[in-house]
């Protein structure tokens, strides 16, 4: 088994979850070289998470942006239904839906597992990395972890320090992130934190607009990656991360930070909708 100090992230790692952002999670550490363990709800989930993650390594593999064996990669890889065998992971990475019930009560679950020297993260994009410490028996092993969509792709992890985080943690933390070669942007923790917070409030304004009748999605994205040098559009990554996800997110941003968060009755009826985005097929775009 390979140590834990040569390499740059822990040699056993954990993931809560097994969608899209869990996969996600799970190929960067493999790849930087940690034996990896997804935990998920059931057999069909778990199959479903495998296979998620199985593709893209392989895409990684095609792409050449690893050299290695995918044999030697998905050895790594294993499965479970129980909580119980996140027992000797160092370092566990919840990737459950964005709904501070369901969070807390995954993280206890979690912790209960944990030798007491193991690390907890969350994958959270908004909520309170403080709020979910204090619901811990153990808050200064606990940070959060925000990856972006998708994972194998995007370049950066925020790392949002609690104030209860040690500061041993938070030094380990920025050093995982640079073993997955990402790049850490470090925040103190608060609503919606950075990256959230930012991204919301232009895809909110841009969706008022298309609501308005000011521009079409089209010539609203066009502005923002033609004018601002943005990779994508504000619209067209919307449709990437979810109307639904980005609709959790401001609200819960409105709650927090004000009036100017509120979500637009055209996001609503999106949403009700089903237009979800390219999960669904169709959101300010047609994916069919």
């Amino acid at each position: 088994m390979t140590e834990i100090h040569e390499l740059k992230v822990p040699a056993r790692v954990g993931v809560l979850g097994g969608g899209r952002m869990g996969a996600g999670i799970a190929h960067a550490f493999l790849l930087a070289g940690a034996q990896v363990l997804v935990v998920e709800r059931d057999e069909l989930s778990a199959q479903a998470a495998r296979e998620r993650v199985e593709r893209d390594l392989a895409k990684s593999l095609e792409r050449g942006t690893f050299d290695g064996n995918l044999d030697e990669l998905t050895e790594r890889l294993s499965l479970s239904l129980s909580y119980a065998d996140f027992s000797d992971r160092q370092l566990v990475v919840e990737a459950v839906p964005e709904n501070w019930d369901l969070k807390v009560s995954a993280l206890r679950a979690v912790e209960e597992e944990l030798d007491e020297s193991a690390w907890l993260a969350s994958n959270t994009s908004s909520l309170s990395i403080d709020g979910l410490a204090e619901s811990l028996k153990r808050p200064a092993h606990f940070i959060g972890l925000h990856f972006f969509n998708p994972v194998p792709a995007s370049q950066l992890v925020e790392v949002v320090q609690s104030k209860h985080s040690s500061d041993e943690l938070k030094t380990l933390a920025r050093t995982w992130v640079e073993g997955l070669g990402k790049t850490p942007v470090v925040v103190n923790d608060a609503p919606g934190f950075a990256s959230s917070r930012l991204g919301v409030a232009i895809a909110l304004e841009a969706i008022r607009m298309v609501e308005e009748g000011v521009a079409s999605p089209e010539d609203i994205d066009n502005a923002m990656v033609l004018g601002y040098k943005f990779p994508i559009g504000p619209l067209a990554l919307t449709d990437v991360v979810g109307l639904d996800v980005r609709l959790g997110i401001a609200e819960y941003l409105e709650s927090q930070l004000g009036e100017r968060f509120a979500p637009p009755q055209l996001m609503r009826d999106m949403v009700a909708r089903g237009e979800l985005g390219r999960k669904s097929g169709r959101g300010f775009y047609d994916y069919s």
